[in-house]
């Protein structure tokens, strides 16, 4: 199973942010760019990959190391702020606030996952974001779309757990193009609560 770490907005955050991009859909061309699916938006922590079970199942130790990571953070505030792009072909609603602390806690999440067995890969610096669209052909100018939400300023929420998140691709058809389903497998409260 595919999974991953992160921090899933509040509904009313997310209903903002989604009226915002209801009017990046409206921009010519939107039609062009593959747009992420309100129901997962998200702020990965640490991509996990496919997780195998077999011969043993490294999940339960994963929880248990993410909880110990969770407990270590207080919870904090954050807010999602404009947009970016990443490559030229990612577009992104930026995130401020506290963002020291989602980076530790990112960290939290990566080490969780090593104790658990996982292999992670080579570390990539954290640049806290939230996936909005993607540029299928990438020869598209995302620029009037991060123009249009620089005066996004989204309202603050108190971040107090962070998620294991399976993903699923099946539901889309699988492969390129596929809109993933997920599914919270374990939320674990910040600062010991819960």
């Amino acid at each position: 199973m595919r999974l991953f770490a992160g921090v899933l907005p509040p509904p009313s955050v997310a209903a903002e942010l989604g009226r915002a991009v209801d009017q990046l859909e409206d921009l010519p061309g939107a039609s062009a760019l593959k747009w992420t699916g309100r129901p997962g938006w998200h702020l990965t922590l640490a991509f996990y990959g496919e997780v195998r079970q077999e011969p043993a199942d490294p999940v339960p130790e994963l929880i248990r190391r993410l909880a110990l990571a969770a407990r270590r953070t207080p919870p904090f505030t954050l807010a999602l702020r404009g947009a970016g792009v990443f490559g030229g072909r990612s577009l992104w609603a930026d995130v401020a606030g506290d963002t020291g602390a989602l980076a530790r806690l990112s960290d939290g999440a990566q080490e969780a996952a090593r104790g658990a067995g996982l292999p992670m890969g080579e570390h990539r610096r954290f640049r806290p974001h939230l996936s909005l669209a993607r540029d299928r052909a990438g020869d598209f100018d995302l620029g009037p779309y991060v123009d249009a939400m620089a005066g996004f300023r989204g309202a603050e929420w108190e971040v107090g757990e962070v998620a294991l998140v399976r993903s699923d691709l099946s539901g889309g058809g699988g492969g390129v193009g596929a809109r993933a389903r997920y599914e919270v497998v374990a939320a674990l409260a910040l600062g010991g609560g819960g």
